[in-house]
């Protein structure tokens, strides 16, 4: 019997990577080459597809040679916009909707007199930059037990928009029960992005319903590592590929149902290559192609 392949019922490309990669694909094709001050969304198929285009990768300002600069989807601090301002640079940027309102809910609260506590990974692009508006009166906690200084007695709560609803609320929780006693007045800012908690959820359904879960995505996507653990902890075994060719023939073995997730800088064709992949792959399908050859 074939295998049977199931999809996520989210999964892909989220509405601000698909604006931020359509922003910057018709920018380079009516202004010429575009440099990005890094990776446009965390996904080496998608980087490829933008050199094509004439977008360049470069890691900051001295490695800028075109007269355009792109900000990533990922955001980036106030310096940033100084900067390529004052080099008179065309810039586009693509900053994701949900992050920009995280940057500006960072800069109101800290011109308001609040502590803004991030909870989030201090190395993400995203985070660095939501850090950048706080102008040196935030901080980044991956845990709210990490040891944290409270000079004043008002508090703002940010996320990083991949944590999940369930992961900042347990943050906020554990945060207040911790350090409610030094506290007079607390906000809580609901950061997190609801594509990507939708991408979660349906990862979390369909891998009570399958074999082996197949999450794509860059390596070096936050959000898409996360959709592995979260089909992980469902307790299904879970395969996290870049590309189609890393499927091997052994996942197969003895699998019934396959499900395929995908994380939010995951583009379509990804998931459709991966999809034959597992379809030439199937045992069942290889079996019937040997035997066609064999009569």
């Amino acid at each position: 019997m074939a295998i049977e392949i199931r999809t996520a019922s989210a999964l892909g490309f989220c509405f601000g990577v698909r604006r931020a990669i359509e922003m910057v694909e018709g920018a380079a094709d009516a202004k010429g080459p575009i440099d990005s001050l890094g990776s446009i969304v965390h996904n080496p198929v998608v980087a490829e597809r933008l050199q094509s285009h004439g977008v360049d990768i470069v890691s900051g300002f001295d490695g800028v040679s075109s007269s355009a600069v792109a900000i990533t989807a990922h955001g980036a601090g106030p310096e940033v916009y100084r900067r390529a301002a004052s080099a008179r640079l065309d810039l586009v940027d693509t900053t994701c909707p949900i992050v920009a309102r995280a940057q500006r809910a960072a800069r109101r609260l800290v011109n308001s007199g609040f502590k803004v506590i991030i909870y989030g990974d201090e190395h993400h692009p995203e985070v660095r930059g939501v850090l950048a508006w706080t102008r040196g009166r935030g901080v980044v906690l991956a845990d709210a037990a990490d040891p944290v200084e409270i000079p004043r007695r008002k508090v703002a709560l940010l996320s990083q928009t991949t944590k999940s609803q369930h992961a900042f609320t347990e943050f906020v929780s554990r945060f207040l029960a911790l350090h409610i006693d030094r506290i007079n007045e607390v906000r809580v800012i609901n950061t997190t992005c609801p594509e990507t908690e939708d991408r979660y959820a349906a990862a979390r359904e369909l891998a009570r319903e399958v074999d082996l879960m197949i999450v794509i995505g860059g390596r070096n996507s936050a959000n898409t590592g996360k959709l592995a653990g979260t089909c992980r902890a469902a307790g299904v075994e879970t395969r996290q590929v870049e590309r189609e060719d890393e499927v091997q023939p052994a996942w197969l073995e003895g699998r019934r149902v396959v499900g395929v997730t995908a994380g939010a800088s995951t583009p379509d064709d990804s998931v459709a290559a991966v999809i034959r992949r597992i379809r030439q792959l199937d045992p069942a399908a290889r079996r019937r192609e040997e035997t066609s050859r064999a009569g």
